[in-house]
């Protein structure tokens, strides 16, 4: 486990800023941010400073979720030690194909404009260990786009599901493509396509998913959106005919572990 951790430094030295100086985080509105980040299960959150690895604004879920104190995490390998062995190579090899796609195929001047998603086995209060699914956004970098500061969020998913799809995804911010489901262990950059893209679906069409992983019913959502029953039964099937799932369960577990959603 200490070499594929190693591994994955190796991989960040590629795009993480080198001044040990680098800025502080700054006037940064941490609920707003995580409004935006869509969670359907217990979460934390964290930022790394890639000048010396070190965590900071560990919030007060992760003492819930692992029953180990904010305080005695110090740097990445802290964390890096609760993943599941097995998926050590998984999440080196998922770095390390975000990292080579963004430097390739979108480019690191739109670094903070892409939100990465996969998702990973953690040990957990009880000792056992859990699919959460893994959110990572850009938060500062420097004037040559080398990565500052990263937030990334850790959301428990073993209740929708306990099989790991072993995909990644780089979600589009503020209107930018995305690049879904792709997979890690068998494509080159060259050859990775998502299997299925959120701009398939309407806005309208996006809340509702939203709302239905929240467990509101097609009553709840019409009041919450102000719009007729009739109108959300609607859409619940044009969403479901769009996706190719025969419910929305499977939906749900299939856009929260694709990333999509």
């Amino acid at each position: 486990m200490k070499n594929v951790i190693n591994q994955m430094h190796q991989v960040w030295n590629d795009v993480k800023v080198q001044d040990k100086s680098a800025a502080g985080l700054q006037k940064i509105n941490f609920d707003e941010i995580i409004s935006s980040i869509f969670t359907t299960g217990p979460f934390y959150f964290y930022v790394i400073d890639f000048s010396n690895m070190s965590i900071s604004h560990l919030s007060s879920g992760f003492e819930d979720i692992h029953g180990i104190k904010c305080s005695q995490i110090k740097n990445i390998n802290d964390l890096l030690d609760l993943n599941h062995p097995d998926d050590m190579d998984f999440i080196f090899k998922a770095e390390a194909k975000a990292i080579d796609f963004i430097i390739k195929k979108i480019g690191l001047e739109k670094f903070t404009s892409y939100k990465g998603s996969y998702n990973f086995r953690i040990k957990t209060i009880d000792g056992t260990y859990r699919l959460f699914n893994h959110q990572a956004l850009a938060l500062l970098v420097d004037e040559n786009y080398k990565l500052i500061k990263s937030l990334n969020i850790h959301t428990n998913i073993s209740h929708l599901t306990e099989k790991n799809n072993y995909k990644f995804s780089l979600i589009g911010l503020a209107g930018e493509i995305s690049y879904l489901n792709m997979d890690v262990f068998n494509s080159s950059v060259d050859e990775l396509q998502s299997s299925i893209s959120d701009k398939i679906f309407t806005k309208r069409e996006l809340e509702i998913i939203k709302l239905l992983a929240k467990g509101y019913s097609t009553k709840k959502i019409s009041e919450t959106l102000f719009i007729s029953p009739l109108t959300v039964e609607t859409h619940r099937k044009n969403i479901l005919q769009k996706s190719g799932c025969e419910n929305s369960v499977v939906l749900i577990s299939r856009g929260i572990t694709e990333g999509w959603i």
